[in-house]
């Protein structure tokens, strides 16, 4: 085989292996063209050719629902780090010598972390790289897993109660919990309070899907007692001023709290686990050079060192 016909094989190869592979991350033929720009008949011939010219099936063809056969799923794991290192190869090349000033970083947040944990590196990432795209997507829970194994964004930062296996959790900042109870509230003289005495009031807290209040569960479930919610809202700031407006008292992280709000904060440390916040990434993604440089830096605001290996997603 001459030169010209290597090359435009070894060409012909990567369009194919990265039409596979944005088939399998958006798990339709349809959008895969669509952010792939090309035609539905073109990503189709693409993922043919390759079948024919490997001998595998990729797919099992089941209606509209496409899933990896065996060989799919051993020729995704070898293709995909190879799409995205050609992909990125401009990228990695100019972080490598020092010019981190391209790209784009999708981060995934839920509401508590973009207003409470990540503005100062956030800051500080954007007047030290003003032209890298940065988009931090509000999401929680589910729908962040769901965006972090689709690829969508880079990484999440939130607090996880329970990793599932295909996920990794490193710590960045702990706050402690605190009860909030409206000024005039009959708890509000209290140094401190009981279990006990938080169930007699109504509580507000984040709705039932999220980790707050699975741990407000568990923890009352662990001392046999029983609480009431009276209303479920999302965000803290939200809570905060309904609990000012005496709609009920609430259990929330201390990093909400600024010491302006109208309400008093009593300590629950001796009931409730300090509260962590940090990286949530899915195992074998790559980290784009922008991505690594951002973890750096919300790891320095808060005071740890970044190592290769916490760094690394890949174990």
């Amino acid at each position: 085989m001459d030169t010209d016909k290597k090359s435009y094989y070894k060409n012909n190869r990567l369009k194919q292996m990265r039409a596979f592979c944005e088939v399998v991350r958006t798990g339709s033929v349809t959008l895969a063209a669509q952010r792939l720009f090309l035609s539905q008949p073109s990503v189709t011939l693409q993922i043919q050719a390759m079948e024919r010219e490997m001998g595998v099936t990729v797919f099992e063809r089941r209606g509209p629902v496409l899933k990896l056969t065996p060989d799919g799923e051993a020729l995704h794991s070898l293709a995909k780090p190879l799409v995205l290192g050609i992909d990125s190869l401009q990228e990695n090349f100019a972080a490598q010598h020092g010019k981190l000033d391209s790209g784009v970083l999708n981060i995934g947040a839920g509401e508590s972390t973009i207003l409470y944990i990540l503005p100062e590196a956030v800051s500080r990432f954007v007047n030290a790289h003003p032209r890298i795209q940065l988009k931090i997507d509000n999401v929680t829970g589910r729908d962040g897993l769901k965006m972090l194994r689709a690829d969508e964004i880079d990484f999440a930062v939130g607090s996880m109660l329970d990793v599932p296996d295909d996920i990794t959790y490193q710590p960045v900042a702990t706050f402690d919990p605190a009860l909030i109870v409206p000024l005039n509230h009959p708890l509000a003289d209290h140094p401190s309070v009981t279990l006990e005495e938080i169930s007699q009031y109504g509580l507000i807290l984040p709705p039932r899907h999220l980790s707050t209040w699975r741990m407000v569960k568990y923890v009352f479930q662990q001392h046999n007692l029983t609480f009431t919610v009276t209303l479920e809202a999302g965000g803290w700031e939200v809570i905060k001023k309904y609990v000012e407006l005496g709609m009920g008292i609430s259990i929330v992280t201390d990093i909400c709290l600024t010491g302006t709000e109208k309400l008093v904060s009593i300590p629950l440390n001796q009931y409730f686990p300090q509260r962590g916040y940090g990286l949530v990434l899915r195992k074998g993604r790559f980290l784009s050079p922008q991505a690594r440089r951002f973890v750096e830096i919300l790891q320095e605001v808060y005071g740890l060192e970044a190592t290769p290996t916490q760094l690394s997603v890949r174990d």
